[in-house]
């Protein structure tokens, strides 16, 4: 008798200290599907240790509520702007201690391999991923869910790199914090990109 294979579900994090996006991806038997994704809105929360605490409070609410297995971000920009990666990368704390706290296994994934892995182009635009998303996972996707459709391709990202053995040939990615190589990726062109995602 076949031994069953145990359901997943992958919780993608798109940080951000004004806004961070969420995707949750159901996996069963080697496929996909969506189960949801979402928005949290910082911008009205002047105190930034409270946004961290936000930040670990709805994503702690996220893994428990979809029964979380398994969490991929993405990793923080290398660039001139110290200020907002310091930001940048306290929000990605928050969110990873929040899965680590639920034993959660974290994978880390640089912009670009997402949007090759998603896309099969790694300067795709949200727009592109977005779309390719939607056509992938058939939901219906609102135009104020770019942060939240970011989160979802991370959480695909992650599917892709545990079922593909081509995964590796276009990128690089890091599991619990362990860095394998290179990251890639502007600081400029998300700055210039994302000009909300940064206080």
């Amino acid at each position: 008798m076949d031994t069953p294979v145990p359901v997943k579900y992958i919780i993608g994090i798109d940080p951000g200290t004004n806004l961070l996006g969420f995707g949750v991806i159901k996996v069963e038997d080697r496929k996909a599907s969506f189960v949801d994704m979402g928005v949290l809105d910082l911008r009205k929360i002047t105190d930034s240790y409270q946004k961290l605490k936000q930040i670990f409070d709805t994503v702690t609410q996220v893994i428990i509520s979809y029964h979380g297995t398994e969490m991929a971000l993405e990793a923080p920009f290398y660039g001139k702007n110290a200020q907002s990666l310091i930001k940048l990368g306290r929000a990605q704390g928050a969110a990873m201690m929040a899965a680590l706290h639920r034993d959660l296994p974290v994978t880390e994934y640089s912009p670009r391999e997402v949007k090759m892995s998603v896309a099969g182009n790694g300067a795709a635009s949200k727009e592109q991923v977005a779309m390719m998303l939607q056509k992938t996972l058939s939901f219906e996707m609102k135009v104020e869910h770019l942060d939240a459709t970011d989160a979802l391709a991370i959480a695909m990202c992650h599917f892709y790199a545990t079922t593909s053995p081509l995964f590796g040939s276009h990128g690089s990615s890091s599991r619990h914090g362990s860095s394998s190589g290179k990251r890639s990726g502007s600081w400029d062109d998300f700055i210039k990109n994302n000009p909300d995602r940064i206080k």
